[in-house]
């Protein structure tokens, strides 16, 4: 124990030298370096998996680990209304070990979004986040989110697989977001005006992909978040987002910043093989 006490600043402070100069290098060599410091960070630590892929083997095992609609409610920035709950899976249901949300066109007048900028609803969807957050703090360091997806991309769907703030906005670190369109956002948003984003043409969003983070607690007050898609090392971004937990959210919105008009077909999210784990310092 006191061996893992002497050993992880001087991991730590090795992982901060290499992102320093992760600028000056080539994404292949970013790449290598970042795994290397993730695994030395493993090493000088204790790894813990809080949540896995059981998590959608049954009903039972989901609603143990994960809640139904947003953590504040129905409604977001979109016009589409989530709508599930242990009696109702018309929007978000398990089959062998995926989840699926379902966006549904509605041919009623439903009022408006609750939520700014308060949109008609147009559609019936689902949203669902973890009972567990994410929170980088001295005893749990270094994050790994991810999860694998088939998202939609066609003009008004707005699939997403994101961190936020449980106390606050921001933070916010968007894993997958899809806007109408074969471009992946990853974002991370300091500031509602401060917001590094990289984004990624993905060849065909509706065939199985992998979206990660790996986030580093850096400074007393910083995290880097390290962004991935299929293994593939995307950007770098650092935020004041230690101390802040997180939830973790799977949702599809509609329209909003994916555009006008939305599908009139049904439209479908399907997630498997969703992990969380972090290392616990002594």
């Amino acid at each position: 124990m006191k061996l893992i006490l002497r050993v992880l600043p001087a991991i730590m402070a090795l992982f901060m030298l290499s992102c320093n100069k992760e600028k000056e290098r080539t994404p292949e060599q970013q790449e290598t370096i970042t795994l290397d410091d993730q695994k030395a960070a493993v090493a000088a630590a204790t790894w813990e998996t809080v949540l896995d892929a059981s998590s959608f083997a049954s009903y039972t095992a989901f609603e143990a680990a994960w809640n139904y609609l947003y953590p504040w409610g129905s409604d977001h920035n979109g016009s589409a209304r989530m709508y599930a709950s242990t009696t109702d899976h018309n929007h978000v249901y398990l089959s062998g070990s995926v989840l699926t949300i379902k966006a549904t066109k509605i041919t009623w007048n439903e009022g408006n979004s609750t939520s700014t900028p308060y949109y008609a609803i147009k559609y019936h969807s689902g949203a669902v986040n973890t009972k567990l957050h994410v929170l980088v703090n001295d005893q749990f360091p270094n994050w790994e989110v991810k999860g694998e997806f088939q998202a939609p991309s066609v003009k008004g769907s707005w699939p997403a697989f994101w961190l936020t703030g449980v106390n606050s906005w921001p933070p916010e670190s968007d894993i997958m977001e899809f806007k109408g369109n074969a471009n992946n956002w990853q974002n991370t948003f300091r500031t509602s005006s401060d917001v590094s984003s990289t984004i990624t043409a993905v060849s065909s969003p509706a065939n199985w992909h992998t979206y990660r983070v790996w986030i580093s607690k850096s400074t007393a007050t910083d995290v880097i978040i390290h962004y991935y898609i299929d293994g593939v090392w995307k950007a770098q971004h650092t935020a004041n987002f230690v101390g802040k937990p997180m939830y973790v959210i799977i949702n599809m919105q509609m329209e909003g910043s994916s555009g006008t008009p939305g599908p009139t077909a049904d439209t479908y999210l399907k997630a498997r093989n969703i992990y969380i784990g972090r290392t616990r310092a002594y």
